[in-house]
């Protein structure tokens, strides 16, 4: 079992009952359990359309057995499941979810970059991150 963190975000739709399903949905991974949630965060949207409104943030510490690419693939999977659909870079979405760290595995591909690469300059992302470190 690996030690991960995940970012979450939200700013359509009920933003803390969508990042609840997204918690849900990712402890219910299989080989996947939930060690530590932080709490919520509100935050200004970054970069993206104007006019978008404000993020509901969090973080989780999982410990997985999924691969990184599969762990990625399930993601992906949940932001589908909850409404998610292609929109504009940084644009409004229902929810978000992000590989920040996993382990202590350094990964630069095509498909997949950690540690997450605009983690450190994103205080909505470090805040809830500190919590369930």
């Amino acid at each position: 079992m690996v030690i991960c963190y995940l970012g979450i975000g939200s700013n359509l739709g009920n933003r803390r009952k969508n990042i609840k399903l997204a918690v849900k949905k990712i402890g219910a991974l299989e080989d996947t359990r939930i060690i530590k949630e932080s709490s919520f965060l509100d935050s200004l949207p970054v970069g993206g359309p104007s006019g978008q409104r404000n993020y509901l943030n969090a973080a989780l510490k999982i410990q997985t057995k999924i691969s990184p690419l599969n762990l990625l693939k399930e993601l992906k999977k949940i932001e589908n499941e909850l409404g998610r659909v292609p929109a504009a870079r940084f644009g409004p979405r229902i929810i978000d979810l992000d590989i920040l760290l996993y382990g202590d595995r350094l990964i630069k591909s095509k498909k997949l970059t950690i540690p997450h690469p605009r983690m450190f300059n994103r205080d909505f992302v470090i805040k809830p991150l500190k919590e369930v470190l």
